[in-house]
């Protein structure tokens, strides 16, 4: 079966077998095929992470029992077997299947592959048709299924990695059932991983930090995680397992850190921050007077000095920014040497202000739980409605708008399913953050009592 467009050869068939060794120059030669292809489920029962739609009382387990198979758009991230599972449904389902993408195919593409599945409908087999990206069609593209969906001439599935609502024409839409295909958990990811070894015979070279790393830097995609599963097992096998810093060494290239033959200039620079940071305004001035000296440019201080702001001061006092800011827009207007009197002033308001990291460890750490946790989608309360498959989905149901609830606070949840509520600012008992402290004391009283009363 050879897929559109293609000059010549039939678009239809079962899905193909494994292919043939390919003729090379110089005598026969098989080239290994990807782990993710040798992994590719044979049946809808291999394919892992999407029960609600494959488990035993899953949606397209009962449409196939009852052998009412609906068009379908299959709506969800990369790497979770849209492509596999529409394979699969027209071997279950006894269907010529082909197969289009949206990319590569145009009017003339469509046209051909309807007339081929008409004629083979006079003959009597029906036709699956899969188009990948079918998103990137666009409207009047669309349009030219609706005749041929509504007439029964081909079963169409429809792979989109973007919301149908807004990526699809309503009249599209309304001929077929929309399934929507989750981002592959840890368990299903786990899985892949014990199957890879199965197929290849050895563990991973990977302890279990390393394995967990690897889980997590897949986002849910399984064909990502294939890919970076078969670098590992071009490692030796006598490589020890990696931990997670040894993992991300292998599947990444750090960017060099400085440039050695600078190193005066960090020194100095570095010199500034840590004297800040110890709130001695009179060292920093020195340091600050020094690489001005030494031909710095102011800009490249003023630049450090508003990261400075945000990352040791923060809500501590906020104006810290605001006067740092301001201190460079002074300089900008006045240029040297008279701007570097209010860049000097900002140093000064620096050094004295009260000193919190309160919001740049909150921001790591928040940045920690996005990498681990992934694509995570926000609890449907939260998510807007504006069309009717989003309402059905249940987006926006049960959501409590909290300036009218008492107190102006409601205490919902609005992490993503899945994650428990974590706390990553904590404000320190210094400047303002003192006042912040208490006000959200004071919310998680409240989300507490909320809690106990539903």
């Amino acid at each position: 079966m050879a897929r559109i467009p293609v000059p010549s050869g039939d678009l239809f068939g079962a899905p193909p077998a494994t292919p043939a060794p390919s003729a090379a120059r110089g005598g026969a030669s098989k080239k290994p095929r990807p782990l993710a292809d040798r992994l590719r489920p044979a049946t809808l029962g291999d394919v892992t992470g999407q029960d609600h739609l494959l488990g035993p009382d899953g949606t397209l387990t009962r449409m196939l029992a009852r052998g009412s198979l609906a068009s379908l758009i299959l709506w969800g991230p990369p790497g979770v077997g849209k492509t596999t599972i529409a394979r699969l449904i027209a071997e279950q389902a006894d269907l010529l299947f082909a197969q289009i993408s949206a990319v590569f195919s145009g009017v003339a593409d469509l046209k051909r592959v309807f007339e081929e599945a008409a004629r083979h409908g006079r003959t009597g087999q029906d036709t699956l048709l899969f188009v990948d990206e079918i998103h990137r069609f666009n409207r009047a593209q669309q349009d030219a299924f609706l005749p041929v969906v509504e007439e029964g001439i081909v079963t169409l599935i429809g792979a989109t990695t973007e919301n149908p609502s807004f990526a699809l024409n309503g009249a599209l839409l309304s001929r077929c059932q929309v399934l929507v295909l989750k981002r592959l958990d840890d368990a299903a990811l786990e899985k892949l991983l014990a199957r890879a070894e199965i197929e290849i015979a050895r563990a991973l070279p990977l302890d279990a930090e390393g394995r967990a790393s690897l889980r997590a830097m897949s986002d849910g995609d399984g064909r990502y995680l294939l890919n970076m599963v078969e670098q590992l097992f071009s490692l030796p096998e006598s490589t020890a397992p990696l931990d997670a810093a040894g993992l991300s060494d292998l599947l990444s290239k750090r960017a060099a850190l400085y440039d050695k033959d600078r190193e005066e200039h960090y020194n100095l620079i570095s010199a500034l921050h840590k004297s800040l940071r110890g709130s001695d305004p009179d060292a920093a001035l020195y340091w600050f007077s020094r690489m001005l000296v030494g031909g710095e440019d102011p800009r490249y201080i003023a630049r450090r000095l508003l990261r400075f702001a945000a990352e040791d001061i923060g809500m501590a006092d906020p104006q810290a920014l605001v006067q740092t800011l301001t201190a460079w827009e002074t300089y900008e207007r006045l240029g040297s040497p008279e701007g570097e009197l209010a860049l000097a002033q900002a140093v000064v308001y620096l050094g004295t202000a009260p000193k919190s990291n309160a919001v740049y460890a909150a921001f790591g750490a928040a940045q920690k739980a996005a990498k681990e946790t992934g694509s995570l989608m926000p609890p449907a309360h939260i998510r807007n409605a504006p069309t009717k498959l989003m309402r059905e989905l249940g987006y926006g149901e049960g959501y409590a708008y909290d300036h009218g609830e008492e107190d102006a606070f409601s205490g919902q949840n609005y992490f993503p399913e899945g994650m428990p509520r974590a706390r990553f600012y904590s404000p320190s008992d210094r400047g303002l953050e003192r006042d912040i402290g208490k006000r959200l004391d004071h919310w998680a009283r409240l989300r507490a009592e909320r809690e106990d009363q539903t």
